[in-house]
């Protein structure tokens, strides 16, 4: 009995497997096996249908795109005039590391023990500076003593004078140098010229002395016996003359007698008349004239010589840089080695990029238009400096010698502009990150007023007129229409909806091309 019913229960576990296999394997040729019906459905052409996206409600803003490299604005090359030194030009001290800053007044460089000034200044050195010498140089001079509170006096003089010379006196004083000296020839020369003004007084002093005596005329008792002369005279011709009106015997009239009185009477008063009259002082006049003149001349060649030694300033111990403090950047002078023109480079203190863009670009840059970059996923603020046009003829600056070519700045070649970016307030960090990078600056150039109607470019077609239409996708089953639209700024793929014919609303459909689909089996062909 329990054999039998052992044999029963096996009997319906095989029947069971056998229809678990049966099922799974008409499963299985389902899927592999292909009706007519729907392998001819799967050979048909691809049907066409619309690809929609919706209106959007969103902000359209366009930008440029530039890369640029980080440095330090404004690099200058030093330049020192080494002409006048008489020999090599070796530089014996005050060498700055790159990085050091340097400003108003401070020494760049100790060349034969004497220093190298920094002032500021736009026209580089191209001559000593003396007594006697104008121009725009001296003015710049004057100008960079005031801001460095020393008096230069008269600043809107651009001569060298005895003020000025104080004034570079003071500042070798502040930096720690002797002046310059003028040499002991002109000493000499000064001594010289003393001696001559000394020589000139002494010749008036003796001419004026001979034009006082001949001016005072004879002494008081020359004229008393004068005056009894014509006295005497007058009388022995009245005598004569009565004589001659009641003759005596004792006193007989003579006529040569008269004539003799008469005459004596008119030698004794022509002879007083002439010592009464001023005394003829031409010659001692024109003698202390002459002392005159030559004093003044003594006086102008002494005055010269003083000018002369004035303290002078060289063109070796001084160079204009514009704008300052700045920042050393590349050093090429060596202590004990020797210099011929440029020696060191510097650098504004501030950090700025350096890019590039077209023509077309670069017009829509102005100065002060706002940026950013990127750093460790930080956006920095940047803004528009300077935009340089190549083709712009730079101006000589004032003073440059005549034939002298003007150092023309770098420019991209081609049609490009310069363009360069200053950033705002960094970090330690900050700077030390960004030196010698380059980075991507993205700056807006134009943006919608808020949020507008956009679709992407790819929406829009043109319509036989030019004018510009967007197709609407039919909601319900109702077919597809093309609504006219006015558009406006376009980026990143968008353009704005500025108007339309008919209303359009974020959410509503546009089509911006075709898809492919498979034209699917019926469903009964699927089942058979």
């Amino acid at each position: 009995m329990s054999t039998q019913v052992t044999g029963g229960r096996r009997t319906i576990v095989v029947m069971a497997v056998v229809a678990v296999v049966c099922l799974a394997a008409g499963v299985l040729l389902s899927r592999l096996i292909v009706s007519p019906g729907k392998a001819a459905a799967d050979a048909a052409p691809p049907t066409a249908g619309p690809i929609t996206v919706p209106v959007e409600s969103r902000v359209i803003a366009n930008e440029l795109v530039i890369r640029g490299d980080i440095g330090y604005d404004d690099p200058v090359d030093l330049r020192v005039e080494t002409g006048d030194l008489g020999g090599p030009a070796v530089v014996t001290g005050q060498v700055p590391v790159v990085g050091a800053e340097i400003g108003p007044a401070s020494v760049a460089l100790e060349i034969v023990g004497r220093p190298v000034i920094v002032l500021p200044g736009d026209l580089p050195t191209y001559r000593s500076l003396r007594a006697g010498v104008s121009g725009p140089d001296v003015r710049q001079l004057k100008a960079a003593l005031v801001a460095l509170g020393i008096d230069a006096g008269d600043a809107d003089s651009d001569a060298y004078d005895a003020a000025t010379a104080a004034g570079v006196r003071t500042l070798y004083q502040r930096v720690g140098y002797e002046p310059p000296s003028a040499g002991e020839e002109l000493q000499e020369a000064v001594t010289a010229a003393r001696d001559g003004v000394r020589s000139a007084q002494d010749a008036v002093n003796a001419a004026q002395r001979e034009l006082a005596g001949a001016a005072v005329g004879p002494p008081q008792s020359e004229l008393i016996g004068l005056d009894t002369a014509v006295t005497v005279a007058q009388a022995t011709f009245d005598q004569e003359q009565a004589s001659c009106a009641a003759p005596t015997e004792e006193a007989p009239c003579s006529p040569i007698a008269v004539v003799e009185a008469q005459g004596a009477l008119a030698q004794a008063q022509a002879a007083r008349a002439e010592a009464g009259n001023p005394a003829d002082t031409g010659a001692q006049r024109d003698a202390v004239a002459a002392a005159q003149s030559q004093l003044s001349a003594a006086r102008e060649a002494q005055a010269e010589a003083q000018a002369a030694t004035l303290t002078p300033l060289p063109a070796s111990e001084v160079v204009f840089v514009p704008s300052l403090p700045r920042r050393v950047d590349v050093v090429k002078a060596t202590r004990g080695g020797t210099i011929t023109g440029e020696f060191m480079s510097v650098s504004g203190a501030t950090i700025q990029i350096t890019g590039s863009a077209t023509r077309a670009d670069s017009e829509l840059l102005t100065v002060g238009t706002a940026g950013t970059i990127t750093l460790d996923d930080q956006e920095l603020a940047v803004t528009v400096a300077e935009v340089k046009d190549p083709s712009a003829t730079p101006e000589a600056p004032e003073g440059q010698t005549e034939g002298e070519e003007p150092e023309e700045p770098e420019q991209p070649k081609g049609d490009r502009r310069t363009v360069i970016f200053t950033l705002g307030a960094l970090t330690p960090e900050q700077v030390v990150a960004l030196q010698n990078t380059n980075v991507r600056v993205r700056v807006p150039v134009s943006s919608t007023e808020g949020e507008v109607l956009a679709v992407p470019l790819a929406a829009l077609t043109a319509g036989p007129g030019g004018e510009s239409r967007v197709e609407l996708a039919g909601s319900g089953g109702e077919a597809s229409s093309l609504v006219t639209v006015t558009t406006g700024l376009a980026a990143d793929g968008y353009v704005e909806i500025a108007g339309s014919e008919t209303p359009l609303t974020a959410g509503d459909l546009v089509v911006v091309g075709v898809a492919d689909t498979k034209k699917k089996a019926a469903d009964t062909e699927a089942d058979e």
